[in-house]
């Protein structure tokens, strides 16, 4: 962090700029502008805004660059270099003569990544490193918000960290059900972008600073970095264009944050340099609390979920080549859809964490752990532990995964830990620790115990927290090494009491060799738990091993009231295993859980049966994408997973269209789908394509930008019954308006349905749509609703 910047964040509050759009709106840019074209055709205005903002107060100001990625430039005669360079030097001759910063300012690519989207990780890591290449030498920070996808905020601060020396701020956006539109939650964004190496963490857009203060507390819970804060002034009136929250109740809301600890202060859209002066002022009455650390608390997480080791939290062992003929066989056929069955199961049987395996001589095991981790990622939210010794393998996999991962494993070696631990610390994930060297494993629990604490030391040395550290203090075969399960269970409670750290053992080493080797293990798992174990690494799908994990928890104490364990076994006698879909893979089960490959061989299976293909798309298809979109509408699964269950019923339509090539199709109606005039964001209205063309509708889409006479004639021309309109911008939904009138005027019979971020059902019937839907499974139930 250079200089300015740290002395900056050693005060007790920080103030950012406001509203940089609506500014520019009020200064007469069109409906469908671009905000960094007005670098050009209205410099003066977007110096005067950065003005305004610096005269009320603000420490740092974003220079008007937002946008000005390869792609949302496309449109336009000027490349991200010439964006970035003008609109960094007009905001550094507005900051002229005062002591304020001038941010980088990077907002999201449009697009959605891999794998709900079509960008690939590595392609959005290219698109953000050209912008930071641009700006670095006129920069005083890089500015990263606005985001959804903690995707995509990784490959935009890898980028950054990778390829400038700038400090970098990060912000991401939440919904009202406390998690992005991707399904990021608070935690996972905070514990993964502290580890990445973000300078300072917070919130920045969609809501109101009242709506905000559980997530903000819930990032608080899991980073030490400074917190920060820039709402939006509630929401725009669609027909006015004003918003909702004034700045002096703007400014009162936020009173609440300094009593949390938030250190930095700003606004997004609708606030201007009234509600910026109107924070300088309540900061001088009402300082920032310090905040106490975070303490020696450990967690991992996915996207969207994350694990804190509070209790014994089971890592299943399933995805390991490791005696297992089939799985080799998987891997030398590339058949991953085999690999993520098996982490279905365990997921299902109760795993926490899915540890991933795929050394094998015969494959290139790099190219496959990255193939495993995306294609894993997308069917499940269990945090991965990345399991090779290959420092290239164990990289590769952390910068595709998206999450805080665990790394299996570092030992003793004063070598493995220097080619293994920064590589961790880079990436910020959790490592294992094993307690050998190289002179092996150590008989007694002395000596493991004080390798434990080397390698503890030495990941402390590069930056890694304890917390982060997980101790194997090692499973030996009891049929030929009876003496040293104590030892190994002496060194767990010595590690665990008097070093304080994690501990993980894979507990099915201990019975190699011995009949009835389920009992074995499910007694010493049930030993080493009360001796301190937190991370066995086991089968789930043995339920004596993880109901010993789940009956520990409740005789702990963890589980409270057993209400876990209660649920799981409630149903049924405790001696019936949960259901594990492991017999049969249905089509039902494959598009639910997105396994497009399955997907697609099961439906080919019943065509060449003789199954009727309308039976299979009424019967299994549509039931099965209206569970997972009842499972989307609960919070059960995200974006990224109903695309995938999208994906799945394509693979299985592509089928059925092959096998009726040369036979009369059958639509289930027909839809026009456009985003309005001077709108250009297109990514919700892309989702609702997908779902309704799996639900077997045609989609006739127009695209974005679409004129409104463009939009009425092609309704007329398809004879179209019902009609889709995307605004994201305030500033276009007048189109939207004159869109619907004009199709009411031409006298052809359809019904509107609209959706997009800034509408309202209050706004919708006042435009005279037939419905409002607020996402892609409203659409495809109103669809439903007038074609059937």
């Amino acid at each position: 962090m250079n200089n300015k910047i740290k002395k900056l964040l050693e005060k007790d509050c920080v103030i950012l700029d406001g509203g940089f759009g609506t500014e520019l709106q009020k200064r007469g840019m069109k409906p469908g502008e671009t905000s960094e074209i007005m670098n050009f055709v209205r410099p003066d205005d977007v110096e005067a805004i950065h003005r305004s903002y610096i005269e009320a107060g603000a420490n740092i100001i974003n220079a008007n660059t937002f946008g000005a990625n390869r792609l949302k430039l496309a449109r336009t005669e000027y490349t991200t270099a010439d964006v970035v360079k003008k609109a960094l030097g007009i905001a550094r001759k507005a900051a002229e003569g005062t002591d304020t910063l001038v941010a980088l300012d990077i907002g999201p690519t449009g697009q959605l990544l891999e794998p709900a989207g079509t960008l690939a990780f590595e392609d959005a890591y290219d698109i953000f490193k050209e912008i930071i290449e641009a700006g670095r030498d006129l920069a005083d920070l890089v500015m990263i918000e606005t985001m959804t996808d903690l995707y995509e905020i990784k490959a935009a601060l890898l980028a950054a960290k990778e390829n400038c020396d700038l400090p970098v701020f990060t912000f991401m956006s939440f919904e009202k059900n406390g998690r992005t539109f991707t399904g990021t939650l608070p935690s996972a964004a905070a514990l993964t972008l502290t580890g990445l190496g973000s300078d300072a963490i917070g919130v920045n857009c969609s809501l109101a600073p009242d709506e905000l203060y559980g997530i903000v507390g819930e990032i608080m819970r899991y980073t030490d970095l400074p917190v920060m804060v820039k709402a939006n002034a509630g929401l725009p009136d669609p027909a006015t264009g004003a918003y909702s929250v004034s700045a002096e109740q703007y400014v009162s809301d936020c009173i609440k944050y300094t009593e949390m600890g938030v250190q930095v202060y700003g606004g997004c859209c609708g606030t201007t340099p009234e509600y910026i002066a109107g924070l300088r002022e309540m900061l001088k009455a009402h300082t920032p609390v310090l905040r106490g650390k975070r303490g020696n608390v450990s967690s991992v997480c996915s996207y969207s979920r994350t694990v804190d080791i509070t209790c014994p939290k089971i890592i299943g062992e399933r995805i390991n080549p490791t005696g297992k003929k089939l799985f080799k066989e998987a891997l030398k056929n590339n058949d991953i859809n085999y690999i993520l069955n098996q982490a279905l199961e365990q997921v299902s049987a109760g795993a926490d964490i899915l540890d991933v395996n795929v050394g094998l001589p015969e494959i290139d095991e790099k190219e496959m752990m990255v193939r495993v981790v995306k294609a894993l990622q997308g069917i499940t939210d269990l945090p991965l532990q990345i399991d090779s010794t290959k420092p290239d393998v164990i990289e590769a996999a952390l910068r595709v995964y998206n999450g805080k991962a665990i790394v299996n494993s570092v030992n003793g070696e004063e070598a493995v830990m220097e080619r293994i631990l920064p590589i961790v610390k880079k990436y910020g994930a959790a490592v294992v620790g094993l307690t050998l060297d190289e002179n092996g494993i150590p008989p007694k629990a002395e000596q493991r115990v004080e390798i434990a604490e080397r390698i503890a030391k030495k990941a402390e040395s590069y930056g890694i927290p304890r917390s982060d550290v997980f101790i194997d203090c090692l499973t030996l075969t009891v049929s030929t090494e009876q003496k040293a399960v104590y030892e190994t269970l002496r060194a767990v409670r010595t590690v665990k009491e008097k070093l304080g750290l994690h501990t993980v053992l894979g507990v099915s080493n201990i019975s190699f060799g011995l009949p009835t080797r389920e009992l074995i293990n499910s007694t010493f798992l049930s030993m080493a738990m009360e001796c301190g174990l937190d991370l066995p690494i086991i089968n789930p799908n043995i339920t004596a091993m993880s109901g010993a994990v789940f009956a520990y928890r409740v005789l702990a104490a963890h589980d409270e009231n057993a209400a876990e364990f209660i649920e799981r076994y409630g149903q049924s006698d405790a001696a019936k295993k949960p259901t594990v879909p492991k017999a049969e893979v249905t089509l039902a089960y494959a598009i639910e859980k997105g396994l497009d490959k399955d997907a697609e061989a099961l439906t080919k299976q019943k065509l060449e049966a003789g199954a009727d293909s309308m039976d299979i798309i009424n019967n299994e298809l549509i039931p099965a994408l209206d569970r997972a979109g009842d499972d989307f509408g609960k919070n059960k699964i995200f974006l990224p997973q109903l695309i995938l269950s999208a994906n799945a019923a394509q693979a299985c339509f592509g089928a059925i269209k092959a096998a009726m090539a040369g036979q009369t199709q059958i639509s289930k109606g027909k839809i026009v789908l456009a985003t309005v005039k001077g709108d250009i964001h297109d990514i919700g209205k892309n989702i609702v394509k997908t779902l309704l063309e799996n639900y077997g509708y045609t989609v006739i889409d127009l695209g974005k930008d679409v004129p409104e006479q463009k939009v009425v004639d092609a309704a007329i021309e398809h004879d179209v019954k019902l009609v889709g309109l995307s605004a994201l911008m305030t500033t276009t939904l007048g189109a939207m308006e004159q869109t619907i009138k004009l199709l009411r005027e031409s006298g052809h019979d359809c019904k509107v349905v609209v959706g997009g971020a800034v509408l309202t059902q209050d706004y919708a019937d006042a435009i005279g749509a037939d419905c409002y839907a607020k996402d892609a499974k409203d659409t495809v139930d109103f669809a439903k609703k007038i074609l059937g």
